[in-house]
């Protein structure tokens, strides 16, 4: 028997699943194009399902920011980055004890975290990949200048149990309109270039020079050196990708299906998604409100709390009534599937199929056994 959306009980997330396959195959094919290796981040999407049509479609492997993420995405995937820093005793015993067939790397800015990720290696009967993270224009982590990344990549190289493995960066500062960023992109090939050339003359030349970032990573073939691009919101895109231009509107495939739950006060309509549906993340482009809606995009969510949205009609003649569905596009993506336990795939008004958001959350992957070392926990993937 077939579903609707009509059926279904909101806030939901819904992805539209041809939209999502386009997005798919345009990044997969922009990579292969440009000579570049994908590595798609998990963290958009955080569900295995996707992954593995991400990997058959020609990724070299993933990127995760969590451990979660991580004992996650090893039951599809086995060569990992996890591109965040290696610090603290839970997170290195986690790093250790993922899967014996899983290449892992990680990212680094500090020589004080080799020894004890040394240890972790040794414990785990393995070794780590690590590149040295440079601050190309971020000010969040990475080394600030090329001498420190050469002195971080002999470290690394000299440390027991770890192989020195590239260059890793994150221009997440670059967030004006795709044809605006020529200047930008120009200033961050300049800079990276220091940084390869460093590293080269100290004969520690990077394998792999990765950047991150989907608002940047159309244009990632103007930057030289580049070999490798870790996008992650262009497999659903948002508000914020449409709205610098990383995407066209109807590129965006997934929306939080919302019910009008009031219409009482004049010139603005309700929903039931707030806060908990939609996260609070103000735009990062022109523009204002929470979110806005697929079919009339200039109704934004100017307000809200935990349950409720508040829709501004002062700028449409669209008139919701009392019960009607509408699609969000959120703000940012990765917040809002983070918010829910799963996923509804759609075509039109059909539902397809559905699956578990899996990597969600920080806890274990992992089931504790008497006996033998740990196993993932199995991950439900189910067509509706």
């Amino acid at each position: 028997m077939s579903t609707f959306l009509e059926q279904l009980e909101t806030p939901v997330p819904v992805v539209d699943l041809d939209r999502m396959a386009m997005n798919l195959d345009r990044m997969a094919a922009y990579a292969t194009l440009h000579g570049l290796q994908l590595r798609p981040h998990v963290k958009t999407h955080k569900s295995p399902r996707i992954a593995a049509e991400q990997l058959r479609q020609g990724a070299v492997g993933l990127t995760c920011a969590t451990l979660r993420e991580a004992e996650v995405m090893s039951e599809v995937c086995d060569d990992l980055l996890v591109a965040y820093p290696p610090v603290g005793a839970a997170r290195l015993e986690r790093l250790a004890r993922l899967p014996q067939h899983v290449r892992v790397a990680v990212s680094a800015d500090d020589a004080a975290a080799l020894p004890a990720l040394s240890v972790a290696a040794k414990l785990g009967r393995r070794s780590f990949d690590v590149f040295v993270e440079a601050d190309v224009g971020m000010h969040r982590v990475g080394v600030s200048n090329p001498d420190r990344a050469v002195l971080l990549a002999k470290a690394i190289h000299d440390t027991s149990h770890l192989e020195f493995g590239g260059v890793l960066f994150y221009p997440g500062h670059i967030r004006q309109n795709v044809p605006d960023q020529s200047g930008a992109l120009a200033a961050l090939g300049t800079d990276l270039a220091r940084y390869i050339d460093a590293l080269r003359d100290a004969g520690l030349p990077p394998r792999v020079v990765s950047g991150g970032s989907t608002p940047a990573a159309w244009r990632f073939h103007e930057v030289p050196g580049v070999t490798e691009v870790r996008p992650g919101t262009y497999v659903y895109n948002d508000r914020t990708t449409a709205m610098i231009g990383a995407c066209d509107w109807d590129d965006c495939a997934l929306t939080v299906l919302a019910t009008v739950v009031s219409v009482a006060v004049k010139g603005q309509a309700v929903i039931d998604a707030g806060t908990k549906a939609l996260g609070r993340e103000p735009i990062r482009a022109e523009g204002d409100g929470f979110g806005a809606v697929l079919d009339h995009p200039e109704v934004v969510v100017s307000r809200m709390s935990e349950e409720h949205g508040i829709l501004d009609l002062s700028k449409s003649d669209w008139k919701p009534r009392l019960g009607d569905l509408v699609r969000i596009v959120p703000n940012h993506v990765c917040i809002v599937v983070h918010l829910f336990d799963e996923i509804i795939g759609v075509r039109g008004h059909a539902v397809e199929t559905q699956w578990p958001v899996a990597a969600r959350g920080r806890g274990p992957a992992y089931e504790e056994v008497d006996k033998g070392p740990s196993r993932p926990r199995a991950v439900k993937d189910e067509a509706r």
